[in-house]
Parts: C-alpha cells; structure tokens; sequence
C-alpha cells in the first residue's frame, strides 16, 4: 500500500522570487541591447554596400537578430528573472524602440539633415511602432533555450526561429513597401 502524507505531494515549482533590483538590471541591459543593435545596422549597411537586397532583406534579417541583446545577455545572467513571455516580448519591444529611437536621429541629423516636417513625423512614428512590433515578435519566441543554442549548439527551436522569420518579413515588407511608395512619388517621405 502507497502511503503519502500531505506534505510529500509536489507541487508545480514556483518561480523563484527575483530582487526588484535584478528587474531594473534586467530592463536596463535590455535597453542598452537596443543601443548595441545599432552595430547590427552598422554592419548590414556596409556589408550590402547599398545594395538594395541588403537594404530589405540583410538590414531586417541583422537587426531583427541584434536589437535583443539585451534580452539574451539578460537570460544568461539572470533566467529566473525572465520567467514569463510576456515579460521578454515586451523588453525586445523597449529595446526595439530604443533602436528605433536612435535611428530616427541618425537619420535626422546624419542622413537627411535638412529634413521637412513631414519625414521628421514619420520617422518619429510608424518605422518606430515597426521596430517595437517585429521586436515584440522576436520577444515571443524567445526563452532560455536560446542559451543552448549558442552554448551547445542546440538546435534552434522552431517558436523561436518562427517569430523570428515573421518579425524579419514584417521588417522587410515594411522597407520594400516604403521604397515603392518613395520612388513612385506616392509619398514624399523627404
């Protein structure tokens, strides 16, 4: 006969509790893989050489992998604290933004210098919600599997490689649709 006693039943494991500290690390070295996603950028703009398949198929492909950063060095460090998806997508949307952010200003002052009010609007809002979007999507695939896959040469999960092919065709229809729209005079974006 199999005698158990109240005490000896297992529940489902509880996260552990995580410092409010760890939290705010956390979200900071996520916002700060933004920053670090512009490097991704960086290399995709001088590895295309201006080529247009780079523009719309190698910047969505680097920058989609780059912008979570942030996120990734955060699963390592700190697992426990990234426990649930909504949480990471929503870090990989912030650090989205933040790179965003700064490409909206290179754009600004680097590029485009002598900018109408017009594209200063526009790149202060749709290519922003674009890159917090497709981060967004990253985000919900990703978990501490992917520290295998870098650590072990796991294979990598389908859900994450899935979110991620969307994000990357989200971001790469959104550039070939502004391109078209840009060049047939649809919109001005200058």
């Amino acid at each position: 006969m199999d005698c158990t006693f109240p005490w000896a039943i297992r529940r489902p494991s509880q996260p552990k509790r995580v410092p409010w500290s760890t939290h705010i690390w956390v979200v900071l070295l996520s916002l700060l893989g933004g920053l670090l996603g512009i490097g991704g950028a960086l290399i995709s703009e001088v590895g295309s050489g201006g080529i247009l398949l780079g523009v719309f198929i190698g910047a969505p492909v680097i920058e989609e992998a780059f912008k979570p950063i942030g996120v990734y060095l955060a699963l390592v460090k700190w697992p426990d604290a990234l426990h649930n998806q909504l949480y990471i997508a929503l870090l990989c949307a912030a650090a989205g933004l933040v790179f965003g952010i700064l490409e909206a200003i290179v754009y600004l002052y680097v590029y485009v210098p002598d900018h109408s009010a017009r594209f200063k609007l526009y790149r202060l809002t749709i290519p922003l919600a674009l890159h917090a979007v497709a981060s967004y999507t990253v985000g919900l695939g990703l978990d501490r599997r992917i520290v295998g896959v870098v650590n072990r040469g796991d294979p990598l999960p389908k859900r994450t490689r899935n979110f991620y092919l969307a994000a990357v065709a989200m971001h790469a229809t959104f550039n070939i649709g502004v391109t078209i729209l840009d060049v047939t005079n649809v919109v001005d974006f200058d």
